[in-house]
């Protein structure tokens, strides 16, 4: 369980930046200009991203693993 712990952490942030974007949200100010922390977007993406891909990095190494010693 502790190998997974990074994949954990990946997407706890990827779902934070998610969370960051929905609570600051967005305004226009007076020149017409839209302010809002757009870049938490692709980064929360990126992060989920990530998290997915390591799980399953980590769920066929597994899986490998036990075959191995099964086989044995």
């Amino acid at each position: 369980m502790k190998k997974y712990i990074l994949a954990l952490i990946a997407f706890a942030i990827g779902i934070g930046c998610s969370v960051a974007y929905n609570v600051i949200g967005s305004e226009v100010a007076p020149d017409g200009t839209l302010i809002e922390p757009f870049y938490l977007i692709p980064m929360g993406y990126l992060f989920i991203f990530i998290g997915v891909i390591l799980v399953i990095v980590f769920g066929i190494g597994s899986l490998i693993h036990k075959s191995k010693k099964a086989n044995q």
